[in-house]
């Protein structure tokens, strides 16, 4: 990956963490963590089934097993910035959706290793297992996602409603601007520099697309099984079925070395944003009907 895009992308993303801690409040994550349910289930979801899921997948295609481990490292790299956005864009629980990518942005640290090894051992039978710099993601998380927050919820709180009013219905749209322009850039220099011809791999687009919206479905169910309010459900459902697209291209070339992991990814990145976003907006005007149909 350019040097250049290794320096903007976490400075985009801190600017869009920012923008989206303007629009919280200290009291929002008091309440995330007074009744804890809700981001235990989404952690449980992202970290025990849906790596489960991708393995699942990975073995009913018949495809090439690097693509098949493919699918599972992007299985074992739940949400981040994109998945904040998205809940920030449909109304969803903001504070709930950055603190499940908070959490498991430690954990993964834990479970990548775990679960790339079963993966590799199921699937590829020659290749060593790397491990990832606990120290060196604690710092990235702090610097690009818990920080920036943080100060946009200082200037939240010491700003007026009537300030910053203006400023946060624009955001609205800036932030997916800035995440689309940003990730596109990666995308298309990653393609440039991996001298991959994406057409050829179009067919790979199903088990990818299975794999976002199935797991969006299953955290929607698992959300309502143990009682769950519905912006809850869409928002542990988007948590679920957005992957870290960008960190599983990071770790396919600049930590596994493996030619041909990051296709996935790259193809995932292309349009689970938008997928995400249209059937996390049909999870809640479906759960919007409901309630009104229900008094």
């Amino acid at each position: 990956m350019s040097q250049i895009i290794s320096y903007l992308l976490p400075i985009a993303i801190g600017i869009i963490m920012f923008g989206i801690g303007l629009n919280l409040s200290f009291n929002d994550f008091k309440k995330v963590f007074i009744a804890p349910k809700a981001v235990i289930t989404g952690l449980i979801g992202q970290l025990l089934l849906l790596p489960a899921m991708g393995f699942i997948i990975a073995s009913i295609f018949p495809i090439d097993p690097i693509f098949k481990l493919g699918i599972v490292l992007l299985a074992i790299c739940p949400g981040g910035t994109s998945s904040n956005i998205v809940t920030y864009m449909l109304r969803g629980r903001v504070a709930l959706s950055v603190s499940i990518t908070a959490f498991n942005s430690f954990l993964i640290v834990l479970t990548i290793p775990f679960y790339l090894h079963w993966g590799i051992a199921f699937f590829i039978n020659d290749i060593s297992v790397t491990t990832i710099s606990f120290g060196q993601t604690v710092i990235e998380v702090m610097y690009t996602v818990i920080a920036p927050v943080v100060l946009g919820m200082l200037v939240n709180h010491n700003r007026s409603t009537t300030q910053l009013a203006g400023l946060k219905k624009s955001l609205r749209y800036i932030l997916p601007g800035i995440l689309f322009l940003v990730f596109t850039l990666v995308l298309f220099l990653e393609g440039k520099d991996g001298e991959l011809n994406m057409s050829d791999y179009l067919y790979l687009i199903l088990p990818a697309l299975l794999l976002n919206i199935g797991a969006m479905y299953l955290g929607w169910l698992i959300s309502k099984t143990v009682g769950i309010n519905r912006r809850g459900r869409y928002t542990i459902a988007i948590e679920m079925g957005l992957q870290n697209s960008a960190l599983a291209i990071f770790l396919a070339n600049n930590i596994i070395n493996i030619d041909g992991l990051a296709v996935i990814a790259v193809l995932y990145g292309g349009f689970s944003f938008f997928s995400t976003w249209l059937v996390a907006y049909g999870m809640k005007r479906r759960g919007e009907k409901s309630s009104y149909y229900s008094e």
